[in-house]
């Protein structure tokens, strides 16, 4: 399919005879064509930013769209702007299909630019490129629904039959080595996943608020193109990622681990913003032992009155019960510590000399944050 857009790219640029680049509607780049090297403003901060990081920012894209290019339905010129980094004059196509703007191919324009023909001629490749969007589309759609069930579906024929489908519409791939990539919150739908490096398929859950992404790796011992991923589409929301595993009948565990993950980052924003599963420590266990009711004793210690108290004596905790690292950490003096161990104890009516009770009280903080 790739290559398919390759074409009709190159197509529109031996039309107008200038090079040209597709984006789709969120602006993220797809195909471009080449561009003259001996030509400087060929290249403005805009052009070389969307081919260098495969998308625009929000400003640029706020600034095109300021031109109507999302309603119309033959070419726009837009005028430079140097102070946006727009040096020359662009001349964007949008890509439509049934009416639904999809995606848009753009050219520097310049004088005399291209006839009416050859205008005509262009728009009508793409028109071709809207076809295969669509058709895109609706195979996300199809990918989001399967992958989502795959990782709500119950035991047995269930996740059996979830899988297979999977496997089905992922095609030689779905054999490969895979992690899952959780971000939550989420709002909306799933991204289409082929502005996700390295992205598979992905799927909104709502009954967690969480964006589930599948992705292709490498090698287990390189994540990156997870971390990728999360850092394209995490926004100011922390993500989790999961142990790499091969084919897809592991995946339901796999999205525990990377939902576990960023709950975790969000309990604790020193494994963040991304954390993977095999860096998250006790937060591992924590997860599998949590439960929403707090431990009656913890509980008054937890109260919006008492904030200062539980993380005096979290810290405490976290420091092996050592007054002199804990008093340096938390910036008071060694009296005002014993004075707050001391208070937590009479709330909770736990003994901090004792290892149960430290067990306890410790657990019961962190699982808190989760």
């Amino acid at each position: 399919m790739k290559g398919d857009y390759q074409d009709l790219v190159d197509e529109i640029s031996a039309l107008l005879g200038a090079p040209a680049t597709l984006e789709n509607r969120d602006f993220g780049l797809i195909a471009f064509g080449a561009h003259d090297s001996d030509d400087d403003t060929a290249m403005d901060p805009v052009r070389t930013r969307s081919i260098l990081t495969r998308k625009s920012t929000p400003a640029v894209r706020a600034w095109f769209e300021g031109f109507g290019i999302t309603r119309a339905t033959g070419p726009v010129r837009i005028p430079a702007a140097p102070d946006a980094g727009v040096f020359r004059d662009r001349l964007c196509l949008p890509v439509r299909h049934r009416g639904v703007v999809l995606g848009y191919v753009w050219l520097l324009d310049a004088e005399p630019g291209p006839t009416p023909g050859q205008l005509t001629a262009a728009m009508e490749v793409a028109t071709r490129i809207g076809g295969l969007l669509a058709d895109e589309e609706r195979a996300d759609t199809d990918l989001s629904r399967e992958f989502a069930a795959v990782l709500t579906a119950g035991r047995g024929w269930q996740s059996d039959m979830a899988v297979a489908a999977l496997r089905v519409a992922l095609g030689p791939s779905a054999d490969g080595l895979h992690t899952v990539v959780c971000v939550t919150p989420w709002q909306g739908d799933p991204p289409s996943i082929r502005s996700v490096p390295g992205g598979a398929a992905a799927a909104t859950l709502p009954e967690s608020g969480s964006l589930a992404v599948l992705v292709r790796l490498r090698t287990a011992e390189d994540l990156s193109p997870a971390h990728t991923a999360a850092a394209r589409l995490r926004g100011a929301a922390p993500a989790g990622i999961a142990t790499p595993r091969r084919g897809l009948t592991e995946l339901p565990a796999a999205w525990r681990e990377a939902n576990t993950a960023a709950r975790a980052a969000t309990a604790q924003p020193t494994l963040g913003p991304v954390a993977e599963w095999a860096g998250i420590g006790p937060y591992r266990l924590l997860a599998a032992l949590y439960h929403p009711e707090i431990d009656p004793a913890v509980a008054p210690l937890l109260a919006p009155a008492h904030t200062e108290l539980a993380r005096t004596a979290e810290v405490f905790l976290d420091n092996a019960g050592q007054a002199g690292r804990t008093a340096a950490a938390l910036g008071i003096h060694r009296q005002t510590l014993y004075y707050r161990l001391s208070r937590v104890e009479q709330l909770t009516g736990l003994d901090l000399d004792d290892g149960e009770d430290r067990l306890l009280l410790h657990m019961s903080l962190k699982s808190a944050r989760l």
